[in-house]
């Protein structure tokens, strides 16, 4: 199709679609030399970003929707079966069909291990080709079934509009991106950009070629650093990349001015105690530094106040069927000398994860702001020691006891903690059984809770006893 085509089928575009479906089969026929449908197609393709254009199932366009995204997701039980497909052909085209055994599997096995010793041991990764096929094989489910459920839930806030435009940085293997698709593109009109530097770009645009045609996708390979943005972005996504930059407050900081005003930054890490608190000093230093507000999971519910405990918070899901690829490498014949086959050792299908959204407009998840006259400051709880009080928190944690049979303890905040406050039943009743219900992230009001210190937290504990009565606040 040459130039004067295209503006044709673009100044039809622009006129039909105040007025009906634009059907390709028809423009066709208003543009001179009748080019096939297959190449105005194309072209609406092209520009359905500028124009906002939704292609239908049915093959027309519409403009799309006005209204935030509302989306049907009942949780994620599994990687969806075309991205399982994409990982297992990268490995096959890398290795061949046996990637699993020999060399192969055992090169993969080996990477893995090493990747997450030097993870823990806070050592830094480089992302050959290698690493980056270990880290889809064992880490792609889990990451975008994390981002699949906090994006979610902000689509079900009404936060994420139909014309959608997003920012991946440090985009990795895909998971974000995956998720975004799952959710977003079949009702909305996606733009997503990616930054992603290294080796795992390749497995990311083997995932981007598979997302439909109401996602259109670019990949810069840049650093986060290097990177310009080019705002504004309704979604800035940070997944598990944070703990890897080397000012990760000042990378978000300047990304923060290219944020929409009523856009979310999006945070997700892994759930160990160093990168999920190390998001909390991220999330708490964008804050002071660049006026952002958390709107969710650490609201902040008193005005002028900010927490100064550590926070170890994370969610958690139920677990993912184990993908065919981790369980091919996971009973993959190998060496002699290496660990059993079958142990489980390669299969990663928990969902555990911390999360920090952030805005500019002031919005928080909950608009819930305490009464001083009725309720006590985890600020104040010092004050407070051996007596029974009234408070409100949000839930922060999914039961931490240790041992089956313990009473049930999670962890609570209000934004003015100075240190960790845990909420512990130590009995049952009706009036206490939101505690135990209660979702991540909700609102608890407590009447009546004892308040002790446990020398061996150095930490409040919030006893909710036969007395006590523990009530989920509507948002």
């Amino acid at each position: 199709m040459n130039e004067s085509q295209r503006e044709q089928v673009l100044a039809n575009a622009k006129y039909l679609r105040q007025v009906r479906p634009l059907d390709p089969e028809e423009i066709t026929t208003y543009v001179v030399g009748q080019p096939h449908p297959g190449a105005v197609r194309q072209v609406l393709r092209d520009v359905a970003v500028d124009l906002g254009l939704h292609e239908r199932e049915d093959g027309t366009f519409v403009p799309v929707a006005r209204e935030p995204l509302s989306v049907q997701f009942d949780g994620v039980d599994a990687l969806p079966a075309a991205a399982t497909r994409v990982v297992e052909d990268l490995l096959v085209e890398t290795f061949g069909p046996g990637w699993p055994d020999g060399e192969s599997g055992d090169a993969l096995r080996s990477r893995i291990r090493d990747v997450k010793s030097r993870y823990f041991a806070g050592a830094d990764v480089e992302y050959d080709e290698l690493t980056a096929l270990g880290y889809a094989v064992y880490h792609l489910p889990a990451t975008y079934a994390a981002a699949a459920y906090v994006l979610a839930g902000l689509a079900a806030d009404g936060r994420v509009p139909s014309r959608l435009r997003v920012l991946d940085v440090g985009a990795g293997v895909g998971g974000p991106a995956l998720a975004i698709a799952e959710l977003f593109a079949d009702d909305g009109l996606v733009d997503y950009t990616a930054v992603e530097p290294s080796a795992a770009g390749r497995v990311l645009e083997a995932i981007l070629a598979d997302t439909g045609p109401n996602f259109h996708a670019d990949l810069a390979r840049e650093t986060a650093e290097r990177f310009e943005p080019d705002g504004p972005y309704d979604l800035l996504l940070f997944s598990n990349v944070l703990s890897e930059l080397a000012d990760p407050v000042a990378t978000v900081g300047r990304y923060f001015e290219d944020l929409a005003s009523d856009g979310t930054v999006v945070a997700i890490a892994p759930a160990d105690r160093e990168t999920a608190t190390g998001l909390r000093r991220i999330e708490r230093s964008v804050e002071a530094e660049h006026g952002a507000t958390i709107y969710a999971p650490t609201i902040r519910l008193w005005p002028g106040m900010t927490p100064e405990n550590a926070s170890w918070s994370f969610d958690v899901k139920p677990d993912l069927a184990v993908p065919a690829f981790q369980r091919r490498l996971d009973t993959g014949e190998r060496a002699e000398d290496d660990a059993p086959a079958g142990s489980g050792e390669f299969v990663n299908v928990d969902v555990q994860y911390a999360f920090s959204l952030l805005r500019r407009d002031g919005a928080r998840r909950i608009e819930y702001t305490p009464d001083a006259a009725s309720v006590a400051r985890m600020a104040d709880m010092a004050d407070h020691v051996t007596e029974r009080i009234d408070c409100v928190a949000i839930k922060l944690s999914h039961d931490l006891a240790a041992d089956d049979g313990a009473n049930p303890l999670y962890l609570l905040g209000d934004g003015s903690e100075r240190i960790d406050h845990f909420a512990v039943r130590t009995e049952a009743s009706t009036l206490n059984e939101d505690l135990v219900g209660a979702d991540y992230g909700d609102l608890l009001s407590f009447e009546n809770v004892l308040v002790l210190w446990n020398d061996d937290e150095d930490a409040y504990n919030l006893v909710v006893d036969g007395e006590t009565v523990v009530d989920r606040r509507p948002a």
